[in-house]
């Protein structure tokens, strides 16, 4: 597959794949969602490569979440329940991607990291953040689900104060509540990062799979996949719900423009900040 939405390069046992549109934050289309599974399948079969990184180009922002003004993505919309359903599920599959992946995924997260994006990372093996990191479960605010259910297994019931108010957080909370291992520089973290993957790599490869899979199959032993399973199901519900709020947005969205329903959304919460 070319790619045009992402970059991917090998090198000394590491990939590296660039979510690659930071004019637009590195919105998540479902164009870059088919090619950062095919790069992630690329780098599962490569018997060179031991360790995946995950990042996002430009510097601002590993990605804003999935795509809103994304044309393919609109067609689901208009097909109720069984189009949601769908919705749903591709995008529950996209984030396990990174988890089925045999090999260990770091986030390289540098910038904004929210709402799909979040769910993203969450689903890698480990995270980093540069310091200037911003994290959110903001689609709830304007009345979107959430198609990974991932944060009460990173962060526990923590996770209740995020999703239920759609606060924005910086990386130092990122850091207490566990969600990033460690916080680096902003000019730092690329390198370091690096250094920690190529240390990683340097672990037999055999050794590597079997730990993530012995790690993986205690989540799932817990019920993780199920759990996540649901909440796409609910997810689905939710959006072919036409909240109060989500036919604001969404009015907002088609007639001025999707900078103005964000305004909009912001303005609704930002006496009680």
């Amino acid at each position: 597959m070319a790619y045009e939405n992402i970059l991917y390069s090998t090198d000394d046992r590491v990939a590296t794949i660039t979510l690659n549109r930071p004019k637009k934050m590195n919105a998540m289309s479902l164009a870059l969602c088919r090619e950062v599974k095919d790069a992630v399948a690329k780098a599962d079969a490569d018997p060179e490569v031991r360790v995946l990184i995950l990042t996002g180009a430009g510097g601002k922002a590993f990605s804003a979440g999935y795509d809103l003004l994304d044309p393919e993505g609109v067609v689901y919309r208009d097909k109720g329940i069984e189009g949601w359903h769908w919705r749903m599920n591709h995008d529950l599959e996209y984030n396990k991607s990174v988890w089925k992946c045999s090999k260990p995924v770091i986030a390289l997260i540098n910038g904004f990291c929210l709402a799909g994006a979040l769910e993203l990372v969450q689903m890698c093996d480990v995270r980093y953040c540069s310091d200037d990191s911003k994290f959110g479960v903001v689609e709830t605010r304007f009345s979107a689900a959430i198609a990974c259910l991932s944060m009460p297994w990173v962060v526990g019931q923590r996770c209740r104060e995020y999703i239920y108010t759609g606060d924005t957080f910086g990386a130092e909370e990122a850091a207490r509540i566990g969600l990033v291992s460690r916080v680096f520089p902003k000019a730092d973290i690329e390198k370091e990062v690096t250094k920690i993957a190529k240390r990683m790599s340097r672990v037999a490869l055999a050794c590597l799979q079997w730990n993530k899979r012995a790690i993986n199959n205690t989540y799932q032993t817990m019920g993780m996949n199920s759990a996540l399973q649901y909440g796409a199901e609910a997810g689905a519900i939710l959006d072919a719900t036409e909240t109060p709020e989500l036919k604001e947005f969404n009015r907002l969205r088609h007639t001025v423009g999707l900078g103005e329903a964000m305004k909009w959304r912001d303005d609704q919460f930002k006496k009680f900040e």
